[in-house]
């Protein structure tokens, strides 16, 4: 088994880059519609059409789905973003983070 090399930091990264990691989740509700869902993970989140419609489906089946990975401030910028937009439409959709 190789070792690990632990690298210097660069010089230069910006702030977000050294915030910690948090994965965003979003979790199914019986009131937001499938087609909505998908715009948004698009939207705000950046996601293709078809990864966007899989996050979206497996929310549906399963309750919750992973959506991305991001730093600490940027995931909380999005989830509000989304939280945001769905209050606009009237919509309970839920986002929430967990650290990587």
């Amino acid at each position: 088994m190789p070792k690990t090399q632990v690298l210097p930091r660069p010089k230069g990264l910006s702030e977000t880059e050294l915030e910690p990691l948090y994965r965003v989740i979003i979790h199914n509700d019986e009131v937001t519609p499938m087609d909505f869902v998908v715009h948004l993970l698009e939207r705000i989140f950046l996601l293709g059409q078809s990864q966007a419609f899989e996050v979206m489906l497996h929310a549906h089946k399963t309750g919750a789905a992973y959506v991305q990975t991001l730093p600490k401030s940027e995931a909380q910028r999005r989830v509000g973003r989304a939280h945001f937009a769905a209050g606009l439409e009237g919509y309970p959709l839920r986002f929430t983070m967990e650290p990587e």
